[in-house]
């Protein structure tokens, strides 16, 4: 995954860079499945290798094939980065330390996911377990914002290509 993620930002041609993130999204699938997270391997294949690998080759063809090298640099998308990054620093202070048995989460509702998870489910992957069934409403959701999103991406991809279409006929005819 380094070196595909080393190769990602070297890399100028974009539809080697569009095939070669689908890539690192099938090595983190695979990567996923090995740890028995079966349900975030699946997402990470269907969105990351699947559905965004194929908007990007969508947009690959609406635009050029090689990146634009500019040599103009604004010191602007680095300063909003920095203090973006600044403020999510300081949004983690107030939570409490890693693995903190008083922490909040610890007494409420996951108490009963890892006990009772086994049995009133069944899957063996207490987390597979918890997203198809304990949250199976908030999952369906998840996938339909993904789907609605592809079919918007697909429809404005299908009024480009009508549009430029009907722009090739009309010159055509004059």
């Amino acid at each position: 995954m380094v070196i595909t993620a080393y190769t990602l930002v070297r890399i100028r041609s974009l539809f080697a860079v569009a095939m070669l993130s689908g890539i690192y999204s099938l090595v983190g699938a695979s990567l996923y499945l090995v740890m028995d997270a079966v349900d975030v391997a699946f997402t990470e294949a269907a969105v990351g290798a699947g559905i965004s690998t194929v908007l990007m080759l969508g947009t690959l063809s609406l635009t050029t094939r090689m990146e634009k090298v500019s040599t103009k640099v604004s010191p602007l998308p680095l300063l909003v980065v920095t203090l973006t990054g600044g403020l999510l620093i300081y949004a983690t202070l107030d939570m409490p330390y890693y693995g903190d048995p008083t922490a909040p989460i610890h007494h409420s509702v996951s108490v009963r996911y890892v006990e009772k998870s086994g049995d009133e489910v069944g899957p063996p992957n207490m987390v597979t377990s918890i997203l198809a069934s304990y949250r199976g409403y908030d999952t369906l959701g998840e996938v339909s914002v993904i789907f609605t999103a592809a079919i918007g991406v697909m429809a404005l991809i299908g009024r480009s290509r009508r549009r430029r279409k009907q722009d090739d006929e009309s010159g055509d005819e004059s």
